[in-house]
């Protein structure tokens, strides 16, 4: 087979671009994750709508972060998870956006959103990791290279669990190549991508690392409101193993969730549900045989 510079093969192709020939360990191609839910009464609602759409979830992320939920929500979350056959993703509380300082919230400073400022901020970051994955938790949304290269540390030291699960926040997205290699390298487990990715850039993307992307096929406004549900087969063909999210465009920030907008919150996880629902259709449309993973055996904290 030939084979481009970077070592990968021109051909079987996709539009013009490579095919990717990775998986998940299960030999599947790709994932659907159900981003924002956040709390057991959202992931109820999540797992309704899910068996009403005839939907299998393999991943639910929260963007709150586990720093503003009880112990018992964590513990609740940890469970349906294990029962289900869910990976539970949380984001990592403390974040710049979230400070006492004004730079995250300035006209140049969306980029420092999710970075954590100072040690002390640092600190809290790990303490929140370790007081989620006390109740059950292994899998965590990383906004932070520091906090990243800490952890798996930590992970490779034995003070946390081998089975934690470090996913990078679209907040901090790579967007070529050697930036997704650094993240890999660091210790990320997966890594989402920017949502309005050419195949070709994802192709790229997908030649640099084995690990699975993250992926918006429907982002919400505020990542560009980018809708390519009919695409999926395109993009688990070029990007597998691929998590194909589903977020929600023209629908409210509802960071950070709790009584006050937890109905708006937990309908809007139905809705990403049922746009999962019409991708998948999209994709048995397509005539792909592309395989999504199974929930993952009881027992197990997450899928590898």
């Amino acid at each position: 087979m030939l084979k481009s510079p970077l070592d990968v093969p021109i051909f079987p192709y996709q539009h013009g671009v490579p095919v990717s020939s990775g998986h998940f360990a299960d030999g599947a191609h790709f994932r659907i994750e159900i981003p924002s839910v956040e709390g057991p009464a959202v992931m109820e609602a999540a797992l309704d709508a899910a068996r009403k759409h005839n939907v299998t979830i393999n991943r639910v992320s929260q963007g709150s972060g586990a720093m503003l939920m009880k112990n018992s929500e964590l513990s609740d979350m940890a469970a349906l998870g294990r029962e289900n056959g869910i990976e539970v993703c949380l984001f990592v509380g403390p974040r710049e956006s979230f400070d006492i300082g004004v730079s995250a919230h300035s006209s140049g400073g969306v980029g420092l959103s999710g970075q954590l400022r100072g040690i002390r901020q640092l600190s809290y970051g790990v303490e929140d990791v370790i007081r989620a994955i006390e109740t059950g938790i292994r899998s965590f949304l990383i906004p932070d290279i520091g906090l990243l290269a800490i952890l798996a540390g930590m992970q490779r030291a034995g003070a946390i669990p081998i089975e934690c699960v470090w996913k990078m926040s679209v907040a901090l997205a790579p967007s070529n190549p050697a930036a997704i290699r650094v993240l890999a390298d660091l210790g990320a487990t997966t890594v989402n991508v920017p949502s309005d990715m050419s195949f070709a850039d994802l192709a790229e993307m997908r030649a640099a690392v084995d690990l699975p992307i993250d992926l918006y096929v429907e982002a919400p406004d505020s990542l560009g409101g980018v809708v390519r549900g009919h695409e999926i087969a395109d993009l688990v063909a070029i990007g597998a193993p691929l998590y194909a999210k589903f977020g929600l465009r023209n629908a409210r920030d509802v960071y950070p969730v709790a009584d006050h907008n937890l109905m708006e919150a937990s309908m809007n996880v139905r809705a990403k549900v049922a746009r999962a629902a019409v991708a998948l259709e999209w994709l048995a449309r397509s005539g792909s045989d592309a395989i999504q993973s199974k929930p993952f055996a009881l027992g197990l904290a997450v899928p590898r």
